[in-house]
């Protein structure tokens, strides 16, 4: 078992012991054990899972920054929500109204910030099921 601890701009959101990280990069997927060399890795937003004592458990990730030294991760994310606190209703309206930005947007900014909502919203839909 190794530590894992996620960190938002909010502070602490959880610390555990884990025997296995499972994280996707924008190099692949990649699955971090104790012991792992050091690295540091930029998180897509994706689904992280993790194997603690009561089980395998998934989250939400909003993308982000993994480090990992002396069987320590450390995981910094501007949002992250375990399977069982996501509000699926809330996520499938963001959902849509990204959904509806991609339609009526052109500007590329706008364009970009309604992709980004519509990635996470359908991440988060995924990762409650």
């Amino acid at each position: 078992m190794f530590t894992v601890r996620i960190v938002t701009p909010r502070g602490l959101y959880r610390e555990l012991e884990t025997s296995i990280l499972n994280v996707v990069t924008t190099e692949g997927q990649m699955g971090i054990l104790k012991n792992h060399m050091p690295i540091v890795a930029v998180l897509n937003i994706s689904m992280l899972t993790t194997e603690e004592k009561d089980g395998r458990h998934r989250y939400a990730i909003s993308g982000g920054t993994l480090h990992f030294l002396d069987n320590l991760a450390t995981i910094l994310t501007d949002a992250v929500e375990r399977s069982d606190e996501i509000d699926i209703e809330r996520a499938q309206r963001a959902k849509e109204r990204a959904e509806t930005r991609l339609k009526a947007t052109s500007e590329d900014a706008d364009f970009k910030r309604a992709q980004i909502a519509l990635q996470r919203a359908i991440n988060r839909i995924n990762i409650a099921k």
